[in-house]
């Protein structure tokens, strides 16, 4: 399947770009429409306000964050000081070898490892939306001014600005400097690129701030693209592939690049789908875990905002099938039981899980459309924070 052609045909899709060879303009709210968008807006709830605004409020007094606040020392990587650092999660100090490399846990997250990084990325990202919500949807221009010095400090001043690359991302001691495996700490970006889009739609950030943002999201993606760290995350067989692309889908729909939006769609189409998913909807490289219901879970989410990025550009993803029949709507029909009732589920899962946080029932339930996905998602109680609550408002209004 070619998306260069001047259309492709999905099975139960439609032909989807363009006959000039160009894929339609990106979303302009990214994961909502405008129609959405306004209509949002002007239906919010005084329970649904009032949940954005603490959101926001918290987050208009944390902050700024940058890169350069924690640097990590005694890990033996000659990173700079505006290079993201991240140590690998399931790694651990070896009995055997005290002071040598160390050794893999799966599953089991070392709360020893540096994490100065990861936080203040995690604490960045969520702020932003909550703010761009507010800035947005409750039209408080506090909000938008807030989140331009926070998107100013991280991404574009040149005293704490972070390097556009993951070269250092999730290292394990004795073994690496970093792994490709460390892109998946940027999953949280998304929840940037969504915030500033929301907070540009309020008429509220410089135009240096957006430039400049949209520039370095146009620098990441040259590196997951191009980048012998970026290329082996893309290889890679289960999640981490998944979430690679959906990755890719997000930030060249912020940073407007048609060519790596058709790459997405064809990822999809000719790796991931063929390659993860099974004709009755489960994913084995996920239930082969220790954590297999969680990664499940994760790995379904990421398809979820794949196909929702590709219906607001105008690409089918939802329906998709290859030519053994497998389609993404068999795996959310397969999982979403579960997550309603884990202690169903049958294979390994060390620690305990929780529903609330996935999101693929509500954003399936949607797109392709399925009533029943749609009342299991409601059945999931979702945190109080901003990823999860922007979510449900696409889903639930």
């Amino acid at each position: 399947m070619n998306l260069t052609r001047r259309t492709f045909a999905l099975s139960g899709a439609a032909a989807l770009l363009r006959a000039d060879n160009t894929a339609p303009e990106p979303p302009a709210l990214l994961l909502l429409s405008d129609t959405e968008a306004r209509r949002i807006r002007g239906s919010l709830s005084r329970d649904r306000a009032a949940v954005l605004d603490k959101l926001a409020a918290e987050a208009l007094k944390a902050g700024p964050w940058s890169v350069t606040s924690h640097r990590p020392s005694g890990l033996g990587v000659a990173a700079g000081e505006h290079d993201y650092v991240s140590e690998g999660p399931y790694w651990w100090p070896d009995p055997a070898n005290p002071g040598g490399p160390y050794i893999r846990k799966d599953g089991q997250r070392n709360p020893d490892r540096f994490m100065g990084n990861r936080s203040d990325l995690g604490a960045m990202c969520a702020a932003t939306l909550a703010l761009g919500m507010g800035a947005y949807f409750l039209n408080k221009p506090e909000y938008a001014e807030r989140a331009a010095l926070v998107i100013s400090t991280w991404f574009i001043d040149p005293k704490t600005r972070m390097n556009p690359n993951l070269e250092f991302g999730q290292m394990v001691r004795g073994v690496n400097n970093g792994r490709g495996t460390g892109i998946i700490d940027t999953v949280s970006l998304m929840q940037v690129a969504q915030g500033m889009r929301l907070t540009e739609a309020s008429g509220g950030v410089p135009r240096r701030v957006s430039d400049g943002v949209r520039q370095w999201f146009a620098d990441y993606l040259k590196w997951m693209t191009t980048s012998e760290k970026g290329l082996d995350e893309k290889k890679a067989t289960n999640n981490h592939a998944t979430w690679w692309t959906a990755q890719v889908a997000a930030y060249s729909a912020f940073a407007g690049d048609s060519e790596l939006r058709r790459l997405a769609w064809d990822r999809y189409c000719n790796y991931l789908v063929p390659g993860q998913i099974q004709p009755d909807g489960s994913c084995p490289r996920e239930e082969a875990r220790t954590q297999s219901l969680g990664y499940s879970a994760m790995n379904l989410d990421a398809f979820s905002i794949i196909c929702r990025l590709a219906q607001l550009d105008h690409v089918g993803l939802w329906q998709f099938k290859t030519e053994k029949g497998i389609g993404v709507a068999k795996a959310f029909e397969y999982l979403t039981p579960y997550l309603l009732h884990p202690d169903q589920w049958k294979k390994e899962q060390i620690s305990r899980f929780s529903a609330g946080g996935h999101f693929f029932p509500g954003l399936a339930g949607l797109g392709l459309p399925s009533s029943e996905l749609l009342a299991a998602y409601r059945k999931i109680s979702q945190p109080l924070s901003a990823w999860p609550q922007f979510l449900d408002l696409i889903i639930q209004g």
